[in-house]
């Protein structure tokens, strides 16, 4: 039935529409247009140097540079908003390849989604992001230390004067202290939503927080 079915419907990539293998999401050509950050030779990063303006961070990584026309954009789009599950095991690999943690967290944590719009969407795309790069990294992780407690829109349409508004949407039900968080996000842009994450679960005592982007805007 499979076999039947990837020969009426083929996989194809997402960039330049060619036929690929059944767990890819884009050809090897295409693959080098991604602008993937390169962040290794750098001692502080312009993530590192956005957050830290807004709260105590460890360490921060980002996979790639967003570019609105660009393929990460694409990639990301696809994820959260067509159904594209996948495209987040993908993705978690290729930050296994390409991204050394400078410190290993405790535990690995993500932004959660509001409930009505879990039960929208049907999945939230970064558990399978973080499920993956938990195996790959020998880190457990908890997709419900986290609770979120206002409903928005997505933050992609808001308007940019709205995107800063963004406290006490976020509590943490169950409290524990004297841990290392690496907090998971699909795409920073202001760095309001993890900050607003971030005072949260650094209101506990002897906890750290680092953070992990699929993209930096």
């Amino acid at each position: 039935m499979n076999l039947f079915t990837d020969i009426l419907f083929p996989n194809r990539c997402l960039q330049c529409n060619h036929i690929i293998g059944g767990k890819d999401i884009i050809c090897e050509e295409c693959y080098d247009q991604v602008d993937f950050t390169h962040w290794e030779s750098l001692s502080e990063t312009p993530l590192q140097q956005k957050l830290s303006s807004l709260f105590p961070v460890e360490n921060s990584y980002a996979l790639m540079n967003f570019e609105k026309e660009g393929l990460s954009r694409k990639l990301i789009h696809n994820l959260k908003y067509a159904n594209r599950e996948i495209i987040g095991d993908t993705l978690a690999r290729w930050v296994a390849e390409k991204v050394n943690l400078k410190s290993k967290p405790d535990i690995l944590i993500n932004i959660p989604l509001h409930i009505k719009k879990l039960k929208k969407r049907g999945y939230n795309q970064l558990h399978r992001f973080t499920e993956i790069l938990s195996k790959e990294w020998d880190i457990p992780y908890n997709h419900h230390y986290l609770k979120r407690t206002a409903y928005s829109t997505a933050q992609a349409r808001k308007k940019l004067i709205h995107r800063k508004d963004n406290t006490n949407i976020f509590t943490v039900p169950n409290p524990v202290e004297n841990i290392h968080f690496l907090l998971i996000d699909d795409v920073c842009t202001t760095g309001s939503t993890l900050a607003s994450c971030a005072w949260e679960i650094l209101k506990t005592p002897g906890n750290k927080l680092s953070v992990l982007v699929m993209a930096i805007d």
